[in-house]
């Protein structure tokens, strides 16, 4: 569990290190061995995580699993598509200003039904609001005038990581506070993109 003596000297890079390697060890399947009930309750005082990341609500991308994670050491956002909106920056700015983790990563993952949805232009109640905050990533995969399908994972992948970039930079974009963090590099935002077939996180640009 990541305590305050923990956190405070930790970088960026050293975060994503870590994550990093969590992952390769959920892969290899060596998790580490952990006391969850002893880790809920010493968590249950106070909490200092060293990353936030953002994912989609897929049951098969449980995110602390994924990078070989126990109870606080990061903040998870969850929506479907794992877009970025004003509540969304709002949890960023709370976890890396107020709660001091220095690592922002955005989490896509393949085979995203949501990017399907958005793709077929699913219309259904709320979800055609959620679905419209992907147009912009499926408009950049579009760019070359090719009509995506899909069924064709190989669109759904490059919608995938346009989305991904897409929340990335809206980010620093958006947020004056973490953009002034990420140029004095106190923080870093990261793009990545989950494989549901091998559990192996790709990550993009780092």
């Amino acid at each position: 569990m990541t305590t305050q003596d923990i956190q405070v000297p930790l970088t960026p890079d050293s975060v994503l290190a870590d994550l990093k390697a969590g992952n390769e060890r959920f892969v290899s399947r060596r998790p580490l061995l952990r006391d969850w009930i002893a880790l809920a309750e010493e968590s249950a005082k106070a909490q200092h995580p060293k990353a936030i990341i953002l994912g989609c609500i897929d049951s098969r991308v449980p995110v602390e699993v994924i990078f070989d994670q126990a109870i606080g050491d990061v903040f998870v956002a969850r929506v479907a598509g794992n877009f970025v909106n004003d509540d969304i920056l709002g949890s960023m700015e709370y976890a890396t200003q107020i709660a001091g983790a220095n690592l922002v990563v955005v989490l896509g993952h393949t085979s995203c039904g949501a990017i399907k949805g958005a793709i077929d232009g699913l219309e259904f109640e709320h979800v055609t609001g959620m679905l419209a905050n992907i147009k912009p990533a499926i408009e950049a995969a579009a760019a070359s005038g090719e009509e995506l399908d899909s069924c064709c994972d190989a669109h759904v992948d490059r919608v995938v990581e346009e989305n991904v970039r897409t929340a990335v930079h809206k980010i620093s974009r958006e947020s004056s506070v973490m953009a002034s963090a990420i140029a004095a590099d106190k923080l870093r935002v990261v793009g990545a993109i989950y494989e549901l077939s091998t559990g192996r996180v790709h990550w993009l640009d780092g």
